[in-house]
């Protein structure tokens, strides 16, 4: 079996490195193959990952490379980590928005679109040549944000994908650990889209604990996912994290918008300084502590766990990003969205879930309808779609704001939108 991560010059990768070993028994592989565009980071990254390969007695060949037809040749499971136009970019996926009134965040909102706009041509075209040099039958596995957007892309041009975020694995251990329960034990009835979604049940051995779990740990829960602790108990169910982008939207764009404020992306850029300084030690063979800061926490666990279960057929539930095919009541069936699946030879089959609420559904259809728009927008270039895209977003007010916001967007990322701005001969 060979293993192509796509943008392995990622500090994240020692860590999928290490899930990979973790899951050797279940996933034997014999090539591992990592690819890069930039030469030298990739150097640094596959120099401290083949050092944990190697501490760990890992018998296969590790190749690392620029070339893409090579790193593609023949692989089983493609495993998609890229940031086109790196942190500089995420920094203005930030930092643009709040000018304009808008949530300034590189998954959600205005912030989350432009990392569309430039993401999902790349990936496609990835998926394009894997489909064409990959082993029969490969898998595209896509951990690049936003996941929802890039992998109904994928699935829309028909190709063997299927979308991970770490969200659902993090409850999982989060909410293990305050139920004193091995985070296997737990099943979640996640619901939603990426980075849009709630827990409706938590389930162990079949008792739905949510009850007791929001009867006794409803401040702490309220904590790690940063809203108030009345909301939590209003909604009945527990929300991700981004939801506070929707929920408290006044109150973060005030905070953004102040003086002083810290951006999540110069942060990353700092810790990923630090890291690739330690990766360049030749004694370094394990991932460092300062790993967990960079975020992306369980990210190889969920992707090592999700491969091995496609390769052996397991048949075992896990939570990933798909089509709906019924699973969720009034969104469409072709709609790709995030929830229990059972994962096999196959692929991916969703969980039927029982209705949302009117609170939960309504807020899904609306930003489903704009994701549908942003993968038009990011497939043609036209800039009239990505209008539509922006005034369909829910954390975008009104069409005064997105005709100015959707100009500085685009000048914003020019260079890595040739749909947009074509080439005049």
């Amino acid at each position: 079996m060979k293993v192509t991560v796509v943008g392995a010059g990622s500090t994240y990768t020692p860590e999928l490195v290490e899930g990979f070993v973790t899951h050797a028994e279940r996933l034997p592989i014999d090539e591992l193959a990592l690819l890069d565009v930039d030469g030298e980071r990739l150097d640094v990254v596959s120099g401290v990952s083949q050092r944990i390969l190697r501490r760990s007695g890992w018998a296969g060949r590790v190749v690392s490379t620029t070339e893409r037809d090579a790193a593609l040749d023949g692989a089983s499971f493609v495993v998609v980590q890229i940031r086109v136009g790196g942190q500089a970019a995420r920094l203005n996926d930030e930092t643009i928005p709040p000018r304009f009134g808008c949530i300034g965040q590189e998954t959600t909102g205005p912030g989350g679109f432009a990392k569309a706009l430039r993401t999902v041509p790349e990936v496609l075209e990835l998926a394009e040549e894997t489909a064409r040099r990959a082993a029969p039958g490969a898998w595209v596995v896509d951990f690049t944000n936003p996941v929802g957007i890039v992998t109904q892309a994928l699935l829309d041009q028909g190709h063997r994908a299927i979308g991970l975020c770490n969200v659902g694995i993090g409850l999982q251990r989060r909410l293990g650990t305050l139920l004193d329960e091995p985070w296997e034990r737990v099943e979640l009835e996640h619901v939603g889209l990426n980075h849009l979604s709630w827990e409706r049940a938590v389930r162990v051995s079949g008792l739905d604990m949510l009850p007791d779990l929001l009867e006794r740990f409803a401040g702490v829960i309220a904590d790690d996912v940063e809203v108030p602790v009345e909301l939590i108990r209003l909604l009945g169910a527990i929300p991700s994290y981004y939801l506070r982008y929707y929920y408290l939207t006044d109150a973060i764009l005030r905070e953004q918008q102040g003086g002083g404020h810290a951006w999540r992306a110069q942060e990353v850029m700092r810790i990923e300084e630090r890291l690739l300084d330690l990766y360049r030690d030749p004694s370094l063979d394990r991932k460092p502590k300062l790993l967990s800061q960079r975020g992306g926490a369980f990210y190889s666990e969920a992707a090592a766990r999700l491969m091995a279960s496609l390769a052996a057929g397991t048949g075992d539930v896990q939570i990933v990003d798909v089509r709906n095919d019924g699973a969720i009541p009034g969104v469409p069936d072709d709609a790709v969205v995030e929830v229990p699946s059972v994962i096999d030879a196959d692929g991916a089959r969703p969980v039927p879930l029982g209705p949302l609420p009117p609170e939960m559904l309504g807020l899904v259809q609306e930003a489903k309808a704009y994701e549908f728009l942003a993968v038009d927008a990011a497939t043609t270039g036209s800039r009239s779609v990505a209008l539509k895209a922006l005034m369909a977003n829910p954390l975008v007010p009104s069409y005064g704001v997105a005709v100015p916001l959707l100009e500085a967007l685009l000048d914003a990322d020019r260079v890595h939108l040739p749909r947009f701005f074509p080439s005049r001969a």
